[in-house]
């Protein structure tokens, strides 16, 4: 059973195995579908099943997915899940080491990477949705002048606050409540800088 923490990685094996372009998708992949099989993965990514199948494994040797209980009746498949309800990566685990340092950056760059190529996707498709959808989403941009505590304040506020919609959406689908239900991304950044 996946834990319902986010699992915070401070260890750089773990970060390594984890920053490579393919296996952070199938982990997306893995954590919007919930669960799912190497085939299904592959036909999502493009990529025989066996290269997803090697991946996937290396995920779940460093504890990021784990099994899942069998759907179906075909019981030569193993299914995947995320093995917690998010991953987490801090600075402070990796900067006291340049190999470290290098690696943390690799990594928020490719999940940049990956989050901006997702929004492009949206802004190409915009028009196939509906107009209430279209006008649900939004993207904003905030400049505010905060000291690091108010910032990290507001990270921990706004973080409680879409777990809070997260929760809520999870137990409606359990419920079977998904009717008008999609997948939302929601990206948030929020940093210092110097004109």
């Amino acid at each position: 059973m996946a834990s319902k923490e986010t699992r915070r990685i401070s260890d750089l094996e773990t970060l390594k195995a984890f920053a490579h372009p393919l296996r952070m998708k199938l982990y997306r992949l893995l954590y919007i579908s919930r669960q799912a099989t190497a085939s299904q993965l592959a036909e999502q990514v493009d990529e025989a099943v066996s290269l997803v199948s090697y991946h996937l494994r290396k995920l779940a040797d460093h504890g990021l997915i784990e099994e899942a209980e069998q759907q179906g009746a075909d019981g030569r498949e193993r299914w995947w899940q995320p093995a917690s309800k998010g991953l987490s990566f801090r600075d402070e685990d990796f900067s006291d080491a340049p190999e470290k340092v290098a690696a943390h950056t690799a990594v928020g760059r490719l999940s940049f990477a990956q989050r901006n190529e997702l929004y492009l996707r949206h802004l190409d498709s915009a028009q196939s949705w509906s107009p209430e959808w279209r006008s649900a989403s939004s993207g904003s941009e905030y400049l505010a002048r905060l000291t690091a505590e108010e910032l990290a304040a507001l990270s921990r506020e706004v973080h409680e606050l879409i777990d809070r919609y997260e929760e809520r959406g999870r137990a409606r689908d359990e419920a079977g409540d998904t009717e008008g239900r999609e997948n939302v991304a929601l990206h948030l950044y929020a940093f210092p800088f110097r004109s």
